[in-house]
C-alpha cells in the first residue's frame, strides 16, 4: 500500500495498525525540503485491517457460524423508515427472535446426533453396537452400569454441552477484542450541532459500541442452548416414567425440573425482546444479576436434569426415535411465521421509507435473508444428522424397517429431498442469467472501440472480451432478483417438506411408495441424492475450513465473505463472527480525530472496495470541526451499488446525501467493468460532482508505443494507476488547504492485505514546515 518495503508501525499492534515508510516517521517535526523524494507529495499512512478478517487459522472454522452471521444481516437490511416508528420494535424482536430459534436448532441438531442416533438408538440396538467397540461401556450387550438408557443419555450430553461451551467462550472472547473498542471523544455540542435524533444512525456515538448488546445476548442464547439439552432429557424421562409407572417422587420431581426450564426459558425470551441498542450514547451501564446469572443457573439445572435422568428406572428400554423429534417440525414452522412476520414488518417499513427508488427487493430483503438464514442452519444440522446416520446405519435406506436404527426424524428426510428441486431451480437462473450475459456483450461491443483514440483496425476479439467482462460485472445488479426467486421457492418447498412429513409421518421414498413407479423412482432419488447434498455440503464447509486453516491464501479469500457478512455488529446473534468495524472504525475514528487536533492538518482519507465503506463510517462518527478537515476518495466503492440497496436504512439516498453535504471534498471513482464498485448517484443542492467515470478499462484499447502489450482489463483492483486517481487526489487535496505547497499524511485504507505492492495511496495536512 505504501509502495515502499521499508515500513514503521506508527500506532496499533498485530491485529490491526498505521504504518508509514520509514523516511516519513517523523515527517511533522522536520520541513519539507528535508524529506526523501518529492517534497511536494503527501505523506502516506496505510491502515491495515486484513487480520482482523482473515488473520488466524482458527477464523477459518467461523464458516460454520454462517447462519448465525446470515440472521445478523437480515437486522440491517430494514427499509429507511423513520427511527420513531413503531413498526422499527416489532422488527427489531423478530429478527432477535429467529435468531434465539437458530441457536435452539444448532443444540437440537446436536442432541439428535449424540443423543438420539448414538445414544439412543446405535447404542441400544445390538444390531447396530454388535461391531462397535467405541461405544464401550454405553453398548447394551454388556449389560452394564452406563448402559441404561438414561445414563447413556447423559454421557452423550457432553457433545451438546460442549458445543453450547465452545460457542458461548468464542463470543466471550471476541466480545473482548472487538465490541471493547471505544469511541474518541467529542468535542462539545454546541447550538448548532444537529441533534442526536435527526443525525444518520452511522454518526452516533454509541453505534460502534456493542459490549452491553452481545453481552446480554450471549447470556440469553448460551441459557437457551443448554436449556435445549435439558428439554430433550426431559421429554424423554416423562415418556419412560408415564410408561412404566414411576415412582411418584421422581415424577414430581420432573415436573419441578420441566417448571424451572420453561421459568429459565421464558426469561431468556425476554432478556432477546428487552435488548434492544443504546446508539445515542456508548451503553456502559452494568447488567442486573438476574441476567449476568442466567447461564448459570441454566447450567444448574442442567445438571440437576443430568440426575433425574440417570436414575434407575425398571423396565426402560430404547427404540425408534427419542421422544421429542418433532421439536424440528416445531422450529420449522415457527421460523416461518417469524418470517412471515418479517416480511409484513418490512411492508410496513417500506411505505414509510424514503429514497425507496434503487432499494433491493422493495424493502423485503431483510425477510428474504431471514429465511435464507433458517435454510442454511436447516442444511447444516440435517447434514450432520444424515452423515452420522448413514454412518451408524451402514447405508440403510430411513425408514426402511430391516434397518438396524430408526434413523433421523422424518422430516430431516423430507428437507433433503427437496434440495435437489432447488438446485435445479438455481441452475436454471444460472442458465439465464448466462443468456442476459450473452445479449448484454452483443449490445454493447460496438460500441467499445468508439471508447479509445485508436488509429489501429479495431480487434473484434479484444471487444468482445470487455465487453463480456462489463456484462458479467452487471450481474450483481440483477443479484436481488436471483436472491428473490431462490426465497420464494425455498420457503414453498420447506413449506410443502413440513406437510409432507406431518400427514405421512414416513420419509418420502415410503411414503410414495403405492404411487405411479415413475413417481416413486423420483422420490426415492431425490430422498437419496438429497441426504448426500446435505452431508456433502457439511464435509465441503469442514475442508474449507481445514484448507483455510492451512492455507493463508484461502482464508483470504474466505475472508472476503467476512468482509461484507461481519461489517456490521452483533445486534441480533451473539455467536455469529464478530464486527471487525466495532475496532476498525474507532481505530479510524481516533488516528483522524488526534492528529488533526495534534497538528492542526488537513488530511485525504482514500479507500478502496470494503476499505471505502469503513472510511464513510469512520468520517460520520467525526465531530463536525474535524470532519471540514478531512476529505474522502473513494474508489471500487460498493456504497450506493450493494450498502445503500440492501442496507438503505443506513447507506440509501438520504444518509449519503446527507454525508456530502457535511462534507462536499468526496470523490468517487468506479468502472462499468467492476463487479462491486460503482456510482454513488448523490444529488446535492451545490451540484458538486461526487461520481468521476466510468473510467476506462482497459486504460488503451490495442498496442500503443506506451503500451506494447495489450493492458489489462482490470475490473475491481488497481484503480491508483488510473490517472485519474492522481487528478482525484490532487482536487481534494487542493480543496483542502489551497495554497499551501507540502502536506504531511493522513490515513489511507485499503481493502487488500497490502501484500501486493501497489501505486502511492494519499492523505493531506499542513505544510511540515
Amino acid at each position: 500500500m505504501l509502495d515502499d518495503p521499508r515500513v514503521v508501525r506508527v500506532t496499533g499492534d498485530d491485529t490491526a495498525a498505521v504504518f508509514r515508510r520509514v523516511a516519513d516517521a517523523d515527517a511533522e517535526e522536520r520541513p519539507a525540503d528535508q524529506r526523501e523524494g518529492d517534497p511536494d507529495e503527501p505523506v502516506r499512512e496505510a491502515y491495515v485491517w486484513c487480520n482482523l478478517t482473515s488473520g488466524n487459522g482458527s477464523r477459518a472454522l467461523w464458516l460454520i457460524l454462517l447462519p448465525f452471521m446470515v440472521a445478523n444481516l437480515a437486522h440491517w437490511m430494514r427499509p429507511a423508515a423513520p427511527r420513531g416508528h413503531p413498526a422499527q420494535r416489532i422488527y427489531d424482536v423478530l429478527v432477535r427472535i429467529l435468531a434465539l430459534t437458530l441457536t435452539v436448532l444448532l443444540a437440537a441438531a446436536a442432541c439428535e446426533v449424540a443423543l438420539d442416533l448414538i445414544a439412543w438408538q446405535c447404542a441400544g440396538s445390538l444390531a447396530c453396537s454388535a461391531d462397535r467397540s467405541w461405544l464401550g461401556f454405553l453398548n447394551t450387550a454388556h449389560d452394564g452400569w452406563w448402559s441404561l438408557p438414561g445414563r447413556r443419555l447423559v454421557v452423550a450430553s457432553a457433545l451438546p454441552l460442549f458445543l453450547v461451551g465452545l460457542l458461548w467462550w468464542l463470543s466471550h472472547r471476541t466480545w473482548s477484542a472487538y465490541e471493547s473498542a471505544s469511541p474518541p471523544p467529542r468535542r462539545p455540542a454546541t447550538s448548532r450541532d444537529t441533534p442526536p435524533s435527526e443525525r444518520p444512525t452511522l454518526c452516533l456515538d454509541g453505534f460502534w459500541y456493542g459490549r452491553r448488546v452481545v453481552a446480554r445476548l450471549r447470556s440469553a442464547h448460551a441459557a437457551a442452548g443448554l436449556l435445549t439439552l435439558a428439554t430433550a432429557l426431559l421429554l424423554t424421562t416423562h415418556d419412560a416414567d408415564a410408561r412404566s409407572g414411576a415412582d411418584a417422587t421422581l415424577r414430581w420431581a420432573g415436573y419441578a425440573l420441566t417448571t424451572l426450564v420453561a421459568v429459565l426459558a421464558a426469561l431468556s425470551v425476554v432478556i432477546v425482546c428487552r435488548t434492544a441498542r443504546s446508539e445515542a450514547e456508548p451503553d456502559v451501564e452494568t447488567d442486573r444479576p438476574v441476567v449476568r446469572w442466567l447461564p448459570y443457573a441454566a447450567l444448574g439445572t442442567l445438571l440437576l436434569t443430568f440426575v433425574h435422568t440417570g436414575w434407575a428406572r425398571p423396565g426402560w428400554t430404547s427404540s425408534g426415535h427419542l421422544p421429542g423429534a418433532g421439536a424440528f417440525a416445531v422450529l420449522a414452522v415457527l421460523q416461518g411465521a417469524l418470517v412471515v412476520g418479517l416480511l409484513l414488518t418490512a411492508a410496513v417499513l417500506q411505505r414509510a421509507a424514503r429514497g425507496t427508488e434503487r432499494t433491493a427487493l422493495a424493502g423485503l430483503a431483510g425477510a428474504s435473508v431471514a429465511l435464507l438464514a433458517c435454510a442454511l442452519g436447516g442444511v447444516l444440522s440435517g447434514g450432520v444428522a444424515q452423515r452420522a446416520a448413514d454412518w451408524l446405519d451402514r447405508g440403510a435406506t430411513p425408514g426402511d424397517p430391516h434397518a438396524p436404527m430408526a434413523g433421523p426424524p422424518v422430516l430431516l428426510s423430507w428437507q433433503a429431498s427437496v434440495i435437489p428441486v432447488l438446485l435445479i431451480v438455481v441452475l436454471l437462473l444460472v442458465v439465464v442469467a448466462g443468456l442476459q450475459v450473452l445479449a448484454v456483450r452483443r449490445k454493447v461491443v460496438p460500441d467499445i472501440p468508439g471508447l479509445y483514440e485508436s488509429e489501429e483496425k479495431p480487434d473484434a476479439q479484444r471487444a468482445r472480451r470487455i465487453a463480456g467482462t462489463i456484462a458479467r460485472a452487471g450481474l450483481t445488479d440483477r443479484a436481488p432478483v436471483l436472491i428473490g426467486v431462490i426465497t420464494a421457492v425455498t420457503f414453498v418447498l420447506g413449506t410443502g417438506a413440513v406437510f409432507g412429513a406431518r400427514l405421512t409421518g414416513l420419509p418420502p421414498g415410503r411414503a410414495l411408495d403405492g404411487a405411479p413407479v415413475f413417481v416413486d423412482a423420483v422420490a426415492e432419488t431425490a430422498q437419496a441424492l438429497g441426504s448426500w447434498l446435505m452431508g456433502a455440503g457439511v464435509v465441503l464447509m469442514l475442508a474449507m475450513g481445514r484448507r483455510a486453516y492451512k492455507d493463508a491464501s484461502a482464508r483470504r479469500t474466505i475472508g472476503i465473505l467476512w468482509d461484507v457478512g461481519t461489517f456490521w455488529p452483533r445486534a441480533a446473534h451473539p455467536f455469529a463472527p464478530p464486527c471487525y468495524a466495532e475496532r476498525a472504525v474507532p481505530d479510524l475514528t481516533w488516528r483522524m480525530a488526534t492528529w488533526t487536533e495534534t497538528h492542526d492538518g488537513r488530511l485525504v482519507l482514500s479507500g478502496h472496495s470494503q476499505g471505502s465503506v469503513l472510511a464513510a463510517a469512520a468520517v460520520w462518527q467525526l465531530d463536525p470541526v474535524t470532519r471540514s478537515r478531512v476529505a474522502l476518495l473513494t474508489y471500487g466503492s460498493p456504497l450506493e451499488r450493494l450498502y445503500g440497496r440492501w442496507f438503505p436504512a443506513f447507506f440509501g439516498p438520504p444518509a449519503l446525501t446527507g454525508l456530502h453535504r457535511e462534507m462536499d471534498a468526496w470523490r468517487n471513482l468506479w468502472r462499468f467493468t467492476d463487479p462491486i464498485g460503482g456510482p454513488v448517484r448523490l444529488t446535492c443542492e451545490d451540484g458538486a460532482a461526487v461520481d468521476r467515470g466510468p473510467l476506462r478499462d482497459p486504460l488503451v484499447f490495442g498496442r500503443t508505443l506506451q503500451h506494447p502489450l495489450p493492458a489489462q482489463i482490470l475490473g475491481h483492483g488497481d484503480y491508483q494507476t488510473d490517472p485519474e486517481f492522481d487528478v482525484a487526489r490532487a482536487e481534494l487535496l487542493a480543496h483542502l488547504a489551497p495554497g499551501i505547497p507540502q502536506q504531511p499524511a493522513g490515513p489511507g485504507i485499503e481493502e487488500d492485505s497490502g501484500e501486493r505492492p501497489a501505486a502511492p495511496q494519499g492523505s493531506a495536512g499542513r505544510s511540515s514546515a
